[in-house]
């Protein structure tokens, strides 16, 4: 195959997702203005989730068929000019992750194809799911408004993202996967006429479980994604425009998903010219979306020509995981569970912003990156929401519960990190012996330790919890960080707060830390 020439000005970069049923493959052109064009799709099968969710383990033949298709594309990228790490990005989903023998699967396809696989966990795909889905949304004004209920049912899982006005009201996974209920059909013997009734019953467990989580107003929006439902809208939508959201009436695919379900899989792949793997998993993941309708109240379902690759090309397109419009996604996640937790919200919100504005002043000591300054922002906001549970011990009943929450965005590495500084925000430093801290990599724990001392200066800096030190700034030697306090004048009780909780600074930065007032104007 001959690449097109393409204009220098773009670059070029390609995204590849393993998942359950396929490998896919997208390469797009970006501009120098940052817009993203899709110019060649791929999508070969493979049997790396029927192996997970049976064995629990992917099969030496299942990973050289993996490997095959990977080497082919790795040709066909050399042949385009994309041969920078910084470009491709490879990407696998819960087929991988909940393998046993992941670590060998990823070093074969490092070995034979130079790939370096990044399997996701499921916080990393809402948010993937929500950099796709969202410029579709803003396209219309009306649909942007209101509540929306955005669902893949994949191999594995099926994730559900509520979103609003841009804003993430809800994500979360839910073991319900097209591979895991063929497995439960195959273990039963079913015959073919009770097929749709042992589907239902497993279905509806899990629908029953999303409601609880997600309620439907009568305003809601139900929006579908994933290869499945395209396959429908393409027979049942005249002249689909996979560009714009299009509809789908419920009792058309409820009906359309009865004809599937009469069909044998060969007569499947005979009549619609799908692939083996696809006609086995078209039915359920189709029967999927009708009952999720139906407990939803949906009439209509909208469905979105979006997927996984998406968002990875729009991460590629804006360089930079961690934009605003995303952290505003995560800050609102860590508050929400600030208040089921009933935390002190004016306090959590200043201690956040003094956080923020030692960071800042403390980047040329420190060195850390922006992902590091959210994950301090975070703890700061979340540091005592063990004192629902006991003040005794507080910061360790504040780690376990962030360690057991979803925080929507952060992979499951992240919300450790979160809830190791929010464990060291008071008593003991970190020590080689405390649980989950011991097995964090030196550069993850120096980012600890950095971060909890930096914590414990903002606490203490707002120990009359009255909000009155607003401004600070760092004056910084070879011996000491003198912290100036702006707007106030007496700081007697915060200079008795910093001298028992800067102790940990003073280990971590060799500095110690002092607070003064402003110098009055004259």
């Amino acid at each position: 195959m001959n690449a097109p020439k393409l204009e220098t000005a773009c670059k070029m970069v390609a995204v590849v997702d393993i998942g359950a049923t396929s490998v896919r493959m997208a390469i797009a052109e970006i501009s120098s203005s940052g817009t993203e064009r899709v110019i060649e799709s791929l999508s070969q099968p493979i049997t790396l989730g029927k192996d997970t969710f049976t064995q629990r383990r992917i099969s030496r033949v299942s990973i050289e068929q993996c490997v095959n298709v990977l080497k082919s594309y790795r040709k066909l990228l050399n042949e385009y000019g994309i041969d920078s790490p910084d470009k491709v990005r490879v990407v696998a989903t819960s087929a991988v992750r909940e393998a046993s023998n992941r670590l060998a699967f990823l070093d074969r396809v490092y070995v034979a194809t130079g790939f370096e696989v990044q399997p996701l966990d499921e916080a990393e795909v809402n948010r993937i799911t929500y950099m796709g889905i969202q410029p579709l949304l803003q396209k219309d004004p009306d649909n942007s408004s209101k509540k929306s209920v955005v669902i893949e049912v994949g191999g594995g899982s099926t994730e559900v993202l509520v979103v609003q006005r841009g804003n993430v009201l809800f994500s979360h996974n839910y073991r319900l996967g097209t591979l895991r209920l063929l497995e439960v059909l195959d273990d039963s013997d079913v015959l073919p006429a009770k097929r749709r009734a042992v589907l239902e019953s497993q279905i509806l467990r899990v629908v029953g479980r999303i409601l609880e989580h997600v309620s439907s107003d009568g305003t809601l929006n139900m929006i579908a994604i994933g290869g499945d439902v395209r396959f429908a809208a393409r027979h049942l939508i005249e002249d689909w425009d996979p560009n714009e959201l299009s509809f789908i009436e419920a009792e058309a695919l409820n009906e359309f998903t009865r004809k599937i379900l009469r069909m044998s899989d060969d007569e499947v792949v005979t009549q619609y010219g799908l692939n083996f793997q696809a006609a086995e998993t078209v039915a359920p993941a189709l029967l999927s979306y009708v009952l999720l309708a139906r407990g939803f109240q949906q009439k209509r379902i909208a469905i979105a020509n979006t997927n996984l690759r998406d968002g990875l090309i729009q991460d590629l397109a804006t360089g930079e995981l961690w934009t605003a419009n995303f952290r505003s996604q995560i800050v609102r996640s860590a508050v929400g569970l600030g208040r089921r937790f009933d935390f002190d919200e004016q306090h959590a919100r200043h201690v956040a912003v003094l956080s923020r504005s030692l960071f800042k002043s403390l980047k040329e000591y420190h060195g850390l990156d922006a992902k590091a300054e959210l994950i301090l922002h975070l703890a700061s906001l979340l540091h005592e929401i063990g004192l629902y549970i006991n003040v005794r011990g507080n910061h360790k009943h504040a780690m376990y519960l962030i360690r057991n929450s979803d925080l929507f965005g952060l992979s499951r590495r992240d919300v450790l990190l979160v809830s190791l500084v929010v464990r060291y925000h008071r008593r003991s430093s970190p020590m080689p012996q405390h649980e989950n801290y011991a097995n964090l990599s030196r550069r993850e724990r120096v980012l600890v330790s950095k971060l909890a001392a930096v914590l414990r200066i903002a606490i203490a800096l707002d120990d009359s919890r009255s909000q009155r030190i607003k401004q600070v700034r760092c004056e910084t030697d070879s011996r000491r960080c003198v912290i100036i306090a702006q707007g106030v004048e007496d700081v007697s009780l915060e200079q008795l707060a910093l001298r028992q909780s800067g102790n940990l600074f003073q280990e971590v930065f060799g500095r110690a830390v002092q607070l003064r007032p402003a110098p009055r104007e004259t």
